[in-house]
Parts: structure tokens; C-alpha cells; sequence
């Protein structure tokens, strides 16, 4: 059975404590990069959502799963490229640092990004 998070705080809490320091840093470097976002859980992850989905990110076994949409991926092909990936999501493994200052750069070019939409929808 699949359990259900009603938030960031029970999903963080539901790992082992060095699982659950990763995705804290992870998650701080969000919040720091995209300080508006608004914190919510989505298809039974940690989610941030501003002006629309932001980024996504989980752990996994082996991994800390990262989420900024195929275009996040796009924007940072070069950078990413080191890593296990698909389309809109990206693998950091659990036996390397976490690239912090990438994390924030990709949040940072989402945020750019869903504002722009939001300027052309209006």
C-alpha cells in the first residue's frame, strides 16, 4: 500500500535520517531560489508550484530524483549531463554531493520561465 503525505514534512520524515538531510538541502535550495513558491505535495512528492508546477523531487533507493520539467532539463543539458536522466527529470545519486548551486540555477530559470508564461496569458 502506498502511503499518502499530506506534506513535505511527513514525506521527509518517512526516510532515514541521511536520506532525509538530502532531501532538506534539496528542499532549502528550492525555497532560497524560489522564495514565492508555494509548497505542496503532487502525485505523492514534494512539489513547488508558482504562476504553475515548478519543480518536483523525491528520493529513491540509489537516487534523489529531480524534477524541473523537460524544459529545466533542456536549459541545462551541458551541466546535467553527468547524470541519469529522461526527458523532465534527472538522478542524483545518493553517494555524491547534491550540485546545490545547479539545484538553485535550475529553480531560478523555472521561475523566469513560468513568469513569462504568465505574462503571455494575460
Amino acid at each position: 500500500m502506498k502511503i499518502k503525505f499530506d506534506n513535505v514534512d511527513q514525506y521527509i520524515a518517512s526516510f532515514p535520517k541521511d536520506i532525509q538531510k538530502l532531501l532538506q538541502q534539496v528542499r532549502s535550495t528550492i525555497r532560497k531560489s524560489a522564495p514565492e513558491a508555494k509548497e505542496i505535495i503532487s502525485y505523492g512528492m514534494p512539489a513547488f508550484n508558482f504562476k504553475g508546477n515548478l519543480v518536483f523531487f523525491a528520493a529513491f533507493k540509489n537516487h534523489i530524483g529531480f524534477y524541473p520539467t523537460s524544459s529545466g532539463i533542456e536549459a541545462f543539458k551541458k551541466e546535467l549531463s553527468i547524470y541519469k536522466g529522461a526527458k523532465g527529470s534527472v538522478q542524483f545519486p545518493l553517494d555524491k554531493p547534491l550540485p546545490i548551486k545547479l539545484i538553485s540555477k535550475i529553480v531560478k530559470f523555472r521561475v523566469m520561465e513560468n513568469l513569462e508564461k504568465a505574462k503571455t496569458k494575460k
